[in-house]
C-alpha cells in the first residue's frame, strides 16, 4: 500500500422518465425485455506487455490505426481548432486525532453528497464536524465553525502551470488537494503549426497536515496527465488518471486530408517509449524520487486507440508519496462510479464511432472495466464488460445484489438499461425502447430502486421491475412538463427532482424542484413542485451542490439568474415542499459572489462562494457572520 497518509428485495422498480405527450394515464406498454441468451457477452480480457519494446510497438501498432488527420479521435484536441483559433480548444477536466478534540457524531453536520455512502468524493469543500477546509483560487483555508473565523489558510505553489480543476479530500488531520493543471503550450513553428495533443496536463497532489497552527505541505505528487475522478474508501484514496502520448503533431494547412494522415502516421512511428509512458514525481519533505510508469504495470484489451493509457493510483492519505501502486489499462476512461467495495471506470470508445472522413459511424460500445478494492493496496483487475451506448454520468451505473445496472443512450436517441452481473460483467438483462428520440439527462439507482430521465417535449416518469435481472419489466408511467437533471431519493418512497420547468413545447423556463411519490410503482405522482423563473442551479450538473439534511428536511440549492445569485432553501415534510427562504452572499466589487456549496455543522448553514464562507440561521435565513476570502 503506498503511503501517503494522511436478502434482496422481492421487488426491484427503476423509474424511467422519458419524453412523450403530456398528461397521465395508464401504465404503456412495456418495451420487451431481451433474454439472456439474447444478449451473448464480449469476451474481454487484460493481457500484460512482454516487455517495454512489445508496450512501444503494440500503442504506436494501435496509434496508427485510430489516428485522423487533425490527430487522434475523442481526444479533446482537435489540430484544426488550434490552427484557427489561435490556440488549444478549453476543456473542463469534470490520521492523527491526538492532538486535537474528537470529532462530533456524524449527525451533528453534513458531509459531501456522494452516489454511494461510504465512497467519499472530491470537493471543493470538505468538513469533519471540527472544521471546515476549501480550497478555491490555488488557497487552501481553514475555518473553525465555532468560533466562526479563519483560522488558516495556505497559498499552494503553482510554479508555471495552470490550474484547471482543483478538490480535495479529508481524512483525521490531513487534507489531500487535488489538482489538474495545464503546462505551459510549446511554441509554434511558422512553417508548420505544430501543438502537443491535449494540452499538456499534470495531475499534482498536495498533502496538508492541518494538526498544527497552521497548516504545512508535507508531501507531493505529480503524474502527466488529468484526473478523471477519485475515490475514497476510509483512509485510502483511489486516484483515476487519464494520460495522453506527449506526441507533436504538425498540420499542413495546404495539405490534403491523405497528406496529413501520413504525416501524422510517421510522427507516431518516431516517436519511443518516453513519448508514451507518464512520468511521475514524489516529494516527502527533503526527500524526491521519480521516474516513468514501469512497463510492466500496463495491461491491454484486445481492441484500444493507443492514444490514452488509464492508470489507478492508490494511496493512504497521511504519509510518504510513491510511484502509486499503478494499474494501468491502454484504454479510456470517462466516468468513475465506486460503491466502497468495487470501482468500475467507464470507457465510452467515441474514437470507434469517428471515421477518418469526420462523420460519425456505428453506436460505440462502452467499455466498463472493474477493479476489487476491498483492503488498502493496489487494486485488483476482476473483468470487464459492455453496454451499447453512452452513459451520461456515474449515477447512471450502480451495482446491487451482484448485478449492475447501466443505463445508456445511443446515437439514434433511444436508452436502454442493462444489467451485468458482477462477477464477470456478462450481460444477463435489458430492456430498450426507452424515450425514443429522446437522450438521457438524469439517473439514479439506490439501492433495488432506480430512476432514469430523458427529455424533449415533457418528462413521463416510467417505473421497471428488475426483480428478475434478466427480464425488466415496465410497470407504471407519469408525464410532466419539463425535466429533472439530478434525483435524489428519500425515505417513505420520495424522490426529489432537481430540474428544468418547461412549456409544452419543451422550451425551458427555469429551475424546478419536485417531490414525487414513487411509493405505488404502478402509479408516480408529483406531489409538490417549486419553480423560480429564468434560472438554473449547478446541482443540475453537479450534485456536490445539493444538500438535503434529513434531521429537519431542510433542501438547499443553489440558484443563478431569476435574480441575485442565491442560495435556494426549501422544506421538505412529507409530500409538502415549502420555501425557507434564500441567502446571498454580500456583494463584491459591485456583484454577488455565487454561492456554490452548502454544509451543515452543529445547527448552522455554511454557505461557501469563490469569495468567502457565510454562516446562517437555516430558520430564519438570517447571515450570522461573513468570512471573505
Amino acid at each position: 500500500m503506498t503511503k501517503a497518509r494522511g436478502g434482496a428485495l422481492a421487488l426491484v422498480a427503476l423509474m424511467l422518465v422519458s419524453g412523450c405527450t403530456a398528461g397521465g394515464g395508464d401504465p404503456a406498454p412495456a418495451p420487451p425485455a431481451s433474454p439472456a441468451s439474447a444478449l451473448p457477452a464480449p469476451a474481454f480480457r487484460l493481457v500484460a506487455f512482454d516487455s517495454c519494446a512489445d508496450v512501444l510497438a503494440g500503442l504506436k501498432k494501435a496509434a496508427k490505426e485510430s489516428v485522423t488527420p487533425w490527430g487522434f479521435p475523442d481526444s479533446g484536441w482537435d489540430v484544426r481548432t488550434a490552427v484557427f483559433a489561435g490556440g488549444p480548444r478549453e476543456q473542463g477536466l469534470a490520521a492523527r486525532t491526538d492532538s486535537v478534540a474528537k470529532a462530533p457524531p456524524a449527525s451533528d453536520y453534513s458531509g459531501t453528497n456522494v452516489h454511494e455512502a461510504g465512497a467519499d468524493e472530491p470537493d471543493l469543500v470538505k468538513t469533519d464536524g471540527r472544521r471546515i477546509v476549501t480550497i478555491t483560487g490555488g488557497v487552501l483555508r481553514v475555518i473553525d465553525p465555532h468560533s466562526r473565523q479563519i483560522t488558516a489558510s495556505l497559498h499552494l505553489e503553482r510554479g508555471q502551470s495552470q490550474p484547471v480543476a482543483s478538490s480535495l479530500l479529508l481524512s483525521g488531520d490531513r487534507a489531500m488537494v487535488l489538482l489538474t493543471e495545464w503546462l505551459p503550450a510549446p511554441a509554434a513553428p511558422n512553417a508548420r503549426m505544430s501543438f502537443a495533443p491535449w494540452g499538456d496536463t499534470v495531475l499534482r497532489l498536495v498533502t496538508v497536515d492541518l494538526a498544527g497552527t497552521a497548516p504545512a505541505v508535507v508531501g507531493s505528487y505529480t503524474m502527466d496527465g488529468s484526473m478523471v475522478d477519485a475515490r475514497q474508501v476510509g483512509a485510502t484514496a483511489r486516484i483515476v488518471v487519464r494520460s495522453r502520448p506527449q506526441i507533436q503533431f504538425s498540420y499542413r494547412a495546404q495539405g490534403t486530408d491523405a497528406q496529413r494522415l501520413r504525416d501524422n502516421q510517421r510522427t507516431i512511428d518516431r516517436s519511443t517509449i518516453d513519448d508514451w509512458l507518464p512520468k511521475w514525481s514524489a516529494t516527502n519533505g527533503a526527500s524526491k524520487q521519480g521516474g516513468r510508469l514501469d512497463c510492466g504495470a500496463v495491461r491491454r484489451p484486445d481492441s484500444f486507440s493507443g492514444s490514452s493509457l488509464l492508470t489507478v493510483l492508490s494511496f493512504d492519505i497521511g504519509g510518504e508519496y510513491d510511484a502509486g501502486e499503478p494499474t494501468t489499462i491502454a484504454a479510456d476512461g470517462d466516468l468513475v462510479y465506486s460503491n466502497g467495495t468495487s470501482l468500475y471506470v467507464a470507457n465510452d470508445q467515441q474514437w470507434r464511432g469517428i471515421r477518418r472522413d469526420g462523420a460519425f459511424g456505428p453506436d460505440p460500445e462502452t467499455v466498463i472495466y472493474r477493479f476489487d478494492i476491498t483492503g488498502n493496496g493496489a487494486p485488483r483487475y476482476v473483468a470487464a464488460g459492455s453496454v451499447l451506448g453512452s452513459v451520461l454520468n456515474q449515477y447512471a451505473m450502480s451495482e446491487f445484489d451482484g448485478h449492475l445496472r447501466v443505463a445508456v443512450t445511443n446515437n439514434a436517441n433511444v436508452s436502454s438499461v442493462y444489467v451485468l452481473r458482477a462477477g464477470d460483467l456478462a450481460r444477463v438483462g435489458m430492456v430498450g425502447g426507452l424515450g425514443k428520440g429522446e437522450r438521457i439527462y438524469s439517473v439514479r439507482f439506490a439501492g433495488p430502486v432506480g430512476y432514469v430521465v430523458t427529455f424533449r417535449q415533457t418528462d413521463p416518469l416510467y417505473t421497471l421491475d428488475l426483480s428478475k435481472p434478466s427480464a425488466p419489466a415496465v410497470r407504471g408511467e407519469l408525464k410532466i412538463n419539463g425535466y429533472s437533471a439530478y434525483l435524489h431519493p428519500l425515505d417513505g418512497g420520495r424522490l426529489i427532482g432537481v430540474g428544468q420547468d418547461a412549456d409544452s413545447s419543451g422550451r425551458v423556463r427555469g429551475t424546478q424542484v419536485s417531490v414525487f411519490d414513487v411509493s405505488d410503482l404502478a402509479h408516480p405522482r408529483r406531489v409538490s413542485q417549486h419553480r423560480i423563473a429564468n434560472s438554473f442551479s449547478e446541482a443540475e450538473h453537479d450534485p456536490h451542490a445539493f444538500l438535503y439534511w434529513p434531521p429537519t428536511g431542510l433542501l438547499v440549492v443553489p440558484v443563478t439568474g431569476g435574480g441575485p445569485e442565491t442560495m435556494l432553501a426549501l422544506r421538505v415534510s412529507g409530500s409538502s415542499l415549502t420555501e425557507v427562504g434564500g441567502l446571498k452572499h454580500p456583494s463584491t466589487n459591485g456583484y454577488n459572489p455565487t454561492p456554490r456549496r452548502s454544509l451543515i455543522v452543529s445547527g448552522t448553514l455554511w454557505t461557501v462562494s469563490e469569495d468567502g464562507i457565510q454562516a446562517t440561521d437555516p430558520n430564519t435565513m438570517r447571515s450570522q457572520a461573513w468570512l471573505p476570502f
